[in-house]
């Protein structure tokens, strides 16, 4: 448990620094890096040929759209005929055309959800040109509508900004420098970076073996640091060369862990604007105290209950003193595993270190219900965002309740942004429940289903609460690389990605049209921990609600039947 509180107290500072950076990223103050970065950004503007100038709030959402739905198509593309370009020494055929979709669309929406082994089914090539690629770009999209709708939330007035100089400075003055120290912290620790073929070499029992190599090291670090979660081998960083030891794995989750927390820290400047020489504004460390405690809570229990073991291993007689040690990594162990495991959940990152098909009933179901939250930190960006929605619908409840008036940052919250809020969080369980009945339901959808009863239906749940949440990590006992498959779950993502964003944004934009309040004794305090706590609990209530018939029928059920 030591490994887990050391892990944890490291992350902090890391991460009001982090956000102390992000904020003046995006508010375009000076930072160490403009003396060099400046005279590249102008570069891409000038190639590019972006106008620095300010758009309204559909000009931002459709400047999204159609610089992802561009990037769509070329890497479709790229995936479709690999087999013919360069930098192939493995000899990787063309990427047949669900599964295309699929990959593109879940690179794209920053899930990386994979229906194929990245060793074998890709060439370096599409690795880098379109993997990589998209790794940088989707997470970049992410930030950049996260920042605009913080920036539009607190503003007086109608301030958006410019998606494309939002989308450059992100990656040139955050992704890249952090990807790049990131990648040789993880050659130091022994992952390949390099554009040579597979090595084949005979084991010690005196058998041969292929050794997967490639630019593993640069894919891993945007990977984690974008929270796109997509590996390079088809076990991800369970594999030795992903993640080779426990300081990659540390390296690793505090790399996750790192830009979501700091999107909140940013916010919380944002909305401390006026005071100066502010650590953490008081708004901002409510909702990260709500966040951090949905996540602990989540963490405890993980932990629990894989340390207690499986009770049907205990009947046979076998020791399990180190915990449920099924599909785990020795060299990790049921700490380091279990931290990984809530991080890449919770912060919807969707890497794997341990097989999460082989977690007990309750700590696969925590890692599921993470994604079904969809706001314990969530994703670059978007997990902010969609905790918002549910900051919105806490003080709209609460005001109700106590007989006040709804507002937010000096915005009256009325009817409107109250429909558009109630749909943004209904869209996600109706996206993996809806998906989970027709999967069930049909011939093609059940005959991916490997594992008969209760398992089965959890997978099933897992597969679009993570395509859904664009977490893009899976219990992997389904025969997922189909045609129903890949075009069920792509669209799952698609929705689950671009429908939220652009909703998200329509709220704040009815929000900055109003006219400005100052508090009074009658408003309600959202920046103290009452608060903080009734956040949590109507995030809890909303979710059981929402989930508890479905997760009673899989892993609930599936816990009292080992359990009987």
């Amino acid at each position: 448990m030591w490994q887990i509180a050391i892990i944890l107290a490291i992350y902090l500072p890391l991460v009001i620094l982090a956000g102390h950076y992000l904020f003046r990223v995006t508010m375009h103050q000076k930072t160490f890096l403009d003396p060099v970065l400046d005279k590249a950004d102008r570069l891409i503007y000038k190639i590019s040929g972006i106008k620095q100038e300010n758009m309204t709030g559909k000009q931002y959402v459709l400047a999204l759209i159609l610089s992802n739905a561009c990037m769509i198509f070329v890497g479709y593309v790229l995936l479709r005929i690999q087999s013919v370009l360069f930098l192939n020494p493995n000899g990787i055929g063309n990427m047949e055309a669900t599964l295309s979709f699929n990959t593109i669309i879940s690179f794209m929406t920053n899930t990386n959800l994979q229906h194929y082994s990245g060793e074998s089914g890709l060439s370096y090539l599409s690795q880098m040109l379109v993997i990589t690629f998209m790794m940088f770009t989707s997470a970049a999209t992410g930030y950049a509508a996260c920042m605009a709708f913080c920036r539009r939330l607190v503003a007086k007035t109608d301030t958006i900004g410019n998606f494309f100089v939002d989308f450059v400075r992100v990656i040139t003055r955050v992704l890249m420098p952090l990807s790049v120290g990131v990648a040789l912290l993880l050659v130091s620790q022994g992952s390949p970076q390099t554009l040579s073929g597979n090595q084949t070499v005979e084991t010690i029992e005196g058998k041969m073996q292929d050794i997967a190599l490639g630019p593993v090291a640069s894919l891993e670090s945007i990977k984690h640091v974008g929270t796109n979660g997509g590996g390079f081998n088809g076990a991800n960083s369970t594999t030795p060369f992903e993640n080779p030891t426990a300081i990659s794995n540390i390296i690793e989750i505090l790399s996750m862990m790192l830009l979501p927390g700091a999107c909140v820290v940013a916010f919380s400047l944002m909305a401390a604007r006026r005071k100066k020489n502010t650590l953490f504004g008081k708004q901002g460390l409510a909702i990260f105290s709500a966040m951090a405690a949905l996540f602990l809570i989540g963490l405890t229990v993980i932990y629990a209950a894989e340390q207690a073991g499986n009770p049907i291993i205990d009947s046979l007689g076998i020791n399990q003193e180190l915990g449920s040690m099924e599909g785990k990594e020795m060299r990790f162990g049921i700490p380091q595993s279990v931290l990984f495991t809530a991080v890449t959940t919770a912060f919807t990152t969707g890497s794997v270190n341990n097989m999460h098909d082989t977690l007990t009933p309750v700590g696969g179901l925590v890692a599921m219900f993470n994604m079904m939250l969809n706001v314990v930190f969530g994703g670059k960006g978007v997990g902010l965002m969609n905790m918002m929605m549910y900051v919105l619908l806490t003080i709209f409840i609460a005001c109700l309740m106590i007989g006040r008036t709804p507002q937010f940052l000096g915005k009256k919250i009325e009817e409107k942004e109250m429909k558009l809020i109630a749909l943004c969080i209904l869209i996600h369980p109706a996206i993996i429940l809806l998906f989970s009945a027709l999967a069930v339901a049909t011939a093609a959808g059940s005959g991916g289903i490997t594992n008969p009863g209760a398992h089965g239906l959890s997978q099933v749940l897992y597969e679009y609460a993570s395509a859904s949440a664009n977490n893009g990590s899976g219990f992997e006992g389904l025969s997922d690389n189909s045609y129903f498959w890949n075009i069920t779950t792509g669209l799952a993502m698609f929705f689950g990605r671009y429908l939220p964003i652009i909703i998200q944004l329509a709220v704040a934009s009815l929000l900055v049209k109003k006219m400005w309040h100052s508090d009074s004794t009658g408003t309600l305090k959202t920046d103290n921990a009452m608060f903080s706590f009734l956040l949590a609990a109507i995030v809890l209530l909303i979710g059981a609600l929402t989930f508890l018939p479905a997760l009673a029928l899989g892993p609930i059920t599936e816990h009292l039947q080992i359990h009987r």
